[in-house]
């Protein structure tokens, strides 16, 4: 009840406050490029429920269906010029606020998963789905994108094992450093997801 209190509370604070920046940016993708400026996309919640998750759009529009697909990279030529910007700043995550809002993620916990990805786990792997997904967590801050899919999974359900209010404000703390970085963001080699696990 507490974490949902302070999901409300922080959600709702961050989007009133960002709300000028979001109309900018809503502005900005509408401007560059033709389609919708907020990104739907389904994904696996809590329990195995779906829902979709909420982005701002930082790609040409039906980008799924070009090129590399689902998998993006650095300098990937599908990525507006104002979508790289969001990217970096994390700004395109801005709107999960409003999934949080809904009661479908939370602020901290495993980021929410593709159908397709969840079809793939094993038995343990599927205790990820315990918890809501969240905005951020121990996976975002310990690598993100650019580590191999099955670690990332068990850095979640390290997090889900021993979930605290001393490792949320780790978190926070560590994903602020990473959005002002700008670290982290994309595959590279030898991390993200090629359609196994």
């Amino acid at each position: 009840m507490i974490r949902r209190i302070v999901d409300i509370a922080v959600s709702g604070l961050v989007l009133v406050l960002s709300s000028p920046v979001l109309v900018l940016a809503m502005l900005a993708i509408r401007l560059e490029s033709a389609g919708p400026v907020i990104y739907r996309q389904r994904r696996i919640g809590l329990e195995g429920h779906p829902f979709d998750v909420l982005k701002l759009r930082t790609m040409v529009d039906g980008a799924e269906h070009i090129g590399a697909g689902l998998a993006i990279n650095e300098n990937d030529a599908r990525i507006t010029r104002v979508g790289a910007v969001l990217r970096r700043t994390s700004l395109d995550e801005l709107p999960n606020l409003v999934n949080v809002l809904r009661g479908e993620m939370s602020l901290i916990g495993p980021r929410p998963t593709l159908p397709v990805q969840v079809e793939q786990y094993s038995e343990r792997q599927r205790r990820r789905l315990a918890l809501k997904p969240g905005i951020t967590g121990w996976a975002q801050v310990n690598g993100r994108a650019t580590l191999p899919w099955a670690q990332r999974i068990e850095l979640d359900l390290y997090y889900i094992e021993h979930r605290s209010p001393a490792l949320d404000v780790r978190i926070l703390w560590r994903t602020i450093a990473m959005v002002l970085g700008g670290s982290g963001l994309y595959k590279g080699q030898a991390g993200g997801w090629e359609g196994k696990l």
